[in-house]
């Protein structure tokens, strides 16, 4: 019986036999690998053609276009567009050394080389603006274009509502620009610039009108939304928006026009038709003016109808609200937006009670005669039909302190103006459900804006001044919604 040390040298000697094996075998099929590799790197190289490096990007693309191959470079590397040596060598080496006519070869060839270099710049330059995705595109914003109109109804897509007062009945509208893009937190300042349009796009991407801070300040658009009820004045108010614009070519109006048969139209002209006086303000602007119009039997307030103007909004740079009686004053876009600029707060809204416009605006200049500014800084409870409610205020108006240099910041907002970035609108939208309700609205819109973010200022200056039924005769005759207040519950 073999002893135990002689076991285990026996077992030992018939491992390292094994080992020896497997390492023979693994360094065969090593060698096996290396050689083919090798020939194949070899036969590559052998296969590849004559070209150099000078031109060679244009003579590759020839050689490669008569075998019916197609190349794809991802940068306008430097090209030589006078190189046609490597073109010249391979028609020798056809020609196998004999005296060939190539003055018709080569025209073809710098025809080619031409036709390549313009297709190449031209699929570059498609590549790069398919690859440069676009700051609205990015956090899923609507595309805004300029010109543009909310009353194509085709574009547009309207939609179907119940009306607000009976929902035995039903009203079609046009459909939002956007749902609200705000996520109940305060917006990047990123995001709150893909939101605006520029009435030119941008110069490197022709189809991009939402240009940021790029966008030059005189070609910021602006959407005015107005909610008119049988109101007289409402086309005083569109034509004084366009006539006293220092750039009126960069101005959306739309009007919510609540009529019945026989009442003043807002978008008609003052005086004459437009068939008769063609340059009327309202006639020249008539394709930057878009008119909801509605039986005003079926109007329940000023909350709906400003629900409906703020679905007309379409993705103008900056938006204002103003009642449908209101006289401006000369240049008040520039004016407006250099004190919305001034705050140097993307989120900023500059809302007021306005003054009124007796002794306000000189007829000759249309500037303003006053050095005084209404701010909003009063609150109080009063009673009415629908009982006691909370009533904004303005403190008595007075001169601004001198060292003033932007807007004052205010408590309240108020509906009959407010001019914003465009985003205000589209991340505080009036609620569709408020029938007959006048007391209330503010108090809506100003607490929901406050939440996500939207500070409220006093203009440091007045643009427009509001006709009040106390100062004027005329209006004291123009109807109001509470004529429906027996159809409609509220």
């Amino acid at each position: 019986m073999p002893s135990s040390s002689s076991s285990h040298q026996q077992h030992y000697a018939s491992n390292t036999s094994d080992v020896a094996k497997y390492q023979s075998l693994a360094m065969s099929l090593i060698s096996a690998t290396l050689f083919l590799y090798s020939y194949g790197f070899i036969s590559s190289i052998m296969s590849l053609p004559d070209i150099r490096s000078d031109g060679g990007l244009l003579a590759l693309h020839s050689l490669n276009q008569k075998s019916g191959l197609n190349i794809a470079v991802e940068d306008p590397l430097h090209v030589d567009v006078d190189a046609d040596t490597d073109i010249d060598d391979a028609a020798e080496v056809e020609g196998e050394g004999e005296e060939v006519d190539d003055t018709e070869e080569k025209e073809e060839i710098g025809e080619e080389k031409d036709d390549f270099e313009e297709q190449f710049e031209k699929e570059v330059k498609q590549r790069k603006q398919s690859q440069a995705k676009t700051t609205h595109e990015k956090y899923g914003i609507p595309a805004a274009t300029w010109p543009v109109t909310s009353t194509n109804k085709l574009q547009n897509k309207w939609i179907t509502l119940p009306h607000p007062g009976d929902e035995a009945m039903t009203v079609i509208v046009p459909p939002f620009w956007s749902p609200p893009v705000h996520n109940n937190q305060l917006m990047p300042k990123e995001k709150a610039l893909a939101i605006g349009s520029c009435i030119t796009p941008d110069p490197s991407n022709p189809q991009n009108y939402q240009r940021g801070e790029e966008c030059p300040l005189h070609e910021r658009t602006v959407f005015v939304a107005i909610a008119s009820y049988r109101d007289w004045q409402c086309k005083h108010t569109v034509t004084s928006i366009f006539q006293r614009a220092k750039h009126p070519e960069r101005i959306r109006v739309a009007v919510v026009d609540q009529i019945v048969d026989g009442d003043d139209i807002c978008d008609e002209p003052i005086s004459e038709t437009c068939a008769t006086l063609p340059d009327q303000v309202i006639c020249k602007y008539a394709d930057q003016i878009d008119v909801y119009r509605m039986d005003a039997p079926l109007a329940v307030g000023p909350v709906f109808a400003r629900h409906i103007g703020h679905r007309q909004y379409r993705g103008e740079y900056y938006t204002m609200q103003s009642d449908a009686h209101v006289t401006f004053t000369q240049d008040w876009d520039e004016d407006i937006i250099s004190q919305q600029i001034a705050t140097e707060d993307e989120m900023t809204v500059l809302t007021t009670y306005l003054t009124d416009i007796v002794g306000s605006i000189d007829e000759k200049t249309g500037k303003s005669l006053r050095n005084t500014r209404p701010i909003m800084c009063n609150t109080a409870y009063e009673g009415g039909p629908q009982g006691m409610h909370l009533r904004h205020l303005s403190q008595p108006e007075r001169v601004p302190p001198k060292d003033l240099t932007m807007p004052q910041l205010s408590p309240w907002w108020a509906a009959g103006f407010s001019f914003s970035r465009g985003h205000f609108v589209v991340n505080v939208p009036y609620d569709l459900y408020q029938p007959m309700i006048f007391q209330g609205e503010e108090m809506s819109i100003g607490i929901r804006g406050f939440t996500i973010g939207y500070d409220y200022y006093a203009p440091m200056r007045s643009v427009c001044f509001h006709h009040y039924a106390s100062m004027n005769k005329d209006r004291v005759k123009v109807p109001h919604f509470w004529e429906n207040t027996n159809t409609y519950a509220g």
